[in-house]
């Protein structure tokens, strides 16, 4: 049984598995810039197994000692086979990626992922669809919480300031529907970002909301809640309809942060997300001007002042939303971090 206190990679390790210890030579101070066989792995020529490029001809425990070293040293590690003796390997590796085509059933159970096309380019594919969604997911929390701590922030601070009810409940679910239904749905199919792969791994460690994320989503939510207060006090003040002027104002604020939070504004790739925002506009425009829905959500229609008032809101919440994109970056300004997702 291997002592618990030795790691399965280290020199006593091997030792005592594959025989004696013998004195390394000068010559193995260049392992990493030459080809390692298992019989040099097994001889206890090679102390540091991270240390090797490339492996050749070894067996499954060396493949398994490999790994291990690897993940002691904090390092991410991948493992490709089709084998079944390569099976302890796939498992214990972070990612463990069997062939599905001529690949055995015990590679394909023991891996993470299963190349149904036996090509490994199809790994990089993968790679980046796995980025892109993992950045669209962090850029939805930014957005969603943003906007949901805004509006929490606008029923606590608003009667402080002399709006005595800031917004009436159907007006908040009316808002969330919009918001964070048909936007944050079109969120998600969001392309990757340009420079997704030329990122470096993020730190496996890192919170979903870490690299900056959360910085940027508290920072979002007091421009919005800075934003709408502001639009409904000075609705307040020219004796409008101020209610109806901050939901609107809440409403139009975040759209914009939606928008602001975009990789590539112009792009074609997902036409979803301008289109579900002009049609969560449209829907908004009805709350205020529609019979039916002014009864049920208890609006009042709006005025040019009042709507200008409200409007100009959208704009401020997209020029916060483009600035705090590559703000808060563990790595600087160029984003050698290069985990924020919001890219």
């Amino acid at each position: 049984m291997r002592p618990a206190s030795l790691p399965s990679s280290s020199p006593e390790t091997i030792r005592r598995r594959h025989g004696r210890w013998r004195p390394t030579s000068a010559s193995w101070a260049t392992a990493a810039r030459r080809v390692v066989t298992g019989a040099d792995v097994a001889a206890g020529r090679v102390a540091d197994l991270t240390s090797v490029r490339v492996f050749a001809r070894t067996d499954p425990q060396q493949k398994l000692d490999i790994v291990e070293a690897w993940r002691a040293e904090g390092a991410v590690t991948a493992m490709t086979s089709d084998g079944v003796n390569d099976g302890p390997a796939l498992h214990r590796a972070d990612i463990g990626v069997a062939m599905g085509a001529r690949g055995t059933e015990v590679a394909r159970q023991a891996a993470d992922l299963v190349l149904t096309d036996d090509e490994l380019s199809t790994v990089v594919a993968a790679v980046e669809e796995g980025r892109r969604v993992y950045d669209n997911i962090r850029r939805f929390l930014v957005y969603g919480m943003a906007g949901g701590a805004a509006e929490i922030l606008v029923m606590l601070i608003g009667p402080l300031l002399g709006l005595p009810l800031p917004l009436r409940a159907g007006q908040i679910l009316w808002i969330n529907l919009l918001t964070h239904g048909l936007t944050g749905v079109a969120m998600g199919a969001e392309p990757a970002s340009p420079g997704a792969m030329h990122r470096p791994p993020r730190p496996p460690d890192q919170h979903i909301l870490g690299g900056g994320a959360w910085q940027r989503l508290f920072l979002l939510a007091a421009v919005v809640t800075a934003a709408s207060l502001g639009a409904g006090l000075a609705a307040q003040a020219l004796d409008l309809a101020w209610q109806s002027v901050l939901f609107l104002a809440l409403l139009a604020a975040q759209l914009g942060v939606a928008l602001g939070l975009r990789t590539r504004l112009l792009t074609k790739e997902n036409p979803f997300l301008p289109l579900s925002a002009l049609a969560s506009a449209l829907l908004a425009a009805a709350a205020l001007y529609a019979p039916f829905l002014n009864s049920i959500l208890e609006t009042e229609p709006l005025g040019w002042a009042g709507a200008g008032i409200a409007l100009a809101c959208g704009p401020a919440g997209f020029v916060a939303a483009r600035l705090v994109r590559t703000a808060f970056h563990p790595g600087g300004s160029t984003g050698t971090g290069g985990s924020s997702g919001l890219r």
